[in-house]
């Protein structure tokens, strides 16, 4: 399976970019150190999904990012992306590797320890635990869950746990210091003055816990 040397992973949504472009927001954060990035826009249709897809797929290639479709194991068949994110009420684990190969990465959203577990006995190479703080973006998915469960998933997983949902630089480390492997991001990157500078100060955070 392909390794997980990403501790940051961006997540995209043009709701939270102020009204910019989307695309170039997501260049600058490669030019920061980006390595990874899950296109994930639930209210397009899917032929402009598969087209911001592979706007970003050509133009990040060259620069090494990982691009992963959200939910859509055809679109990334079709584009040859990096790999799959799926919800943790979606298409089974199983099912998506065995279209995708070994070759591609597979990650899982989850909302708790025992979906963590489910994850990596299905075969996922991480998972994205969350909300871990309250976010609004994350509203749809109860109460925050909190670092106890973070805690919890990685006494009890050896795959990579991304946490989400309120994360901010101040926080990189204490989310580490449950477990984490790494952070995802929507708004603390798309929605900063520069996005350049915001992923360089999550991996100088990163780096430091």
């Amino acid at each position: 399976m392909p390794r997980i040397d990403f501790p940051l992973y961006l997540v995209t949504d043009c709701h939270q970019t102020g009204g910019r472009p989307l695309v170039p927001l997501i260049e600058q954060a490669a030019a920061g150190g980006l390595c990874a990035v899950q296109v994930r826009e639930r209210d397009l249709a899917t032929r402009d999904v598969l087209a911001l897809a592979q706007e970003l797929h050509a133009s990040l290639r060259a620069r090494g990012v990982r691009v992963l479709v959200n939910d859509r194991v055809d679109l990334v068949l079709a584009l040859g992306a990096d790999g799959v994110h799926l919800r943790a009420d979606s298409l089974p684990v199983a099912v998506a590797r065995r279209l995708l190969g070994s070759d591609r990465l597979v990650g899982v959203s989850a909302h708790s320890a025992d979906d963590v577990v489910r994850a990596e006995s299905d075969g996922a190479d991480f998972a994205v635990l969350g909300p871990i703080y309250e976010t609004p973006s994350k509203r749809q998915y109860g109460e925050p869950i909190g670092l106890r469960v973070l805690e919890e998933a990685g006494r009890r997983c050896r795959i990579p746990v991304f946490a989400i949902g309120g994360i901010t630089i101040a926080r990189v480390a204490e989310v580490r210091r449950a477990g984490a492997y790494g952070v995802a991001v929507v708004s603390a990157i798309l929605s900063a003055a520069s996005a350049e500078s915001a992923t360089r100060e999550f991996l100088d955070a990163l780096a430091r816990a």
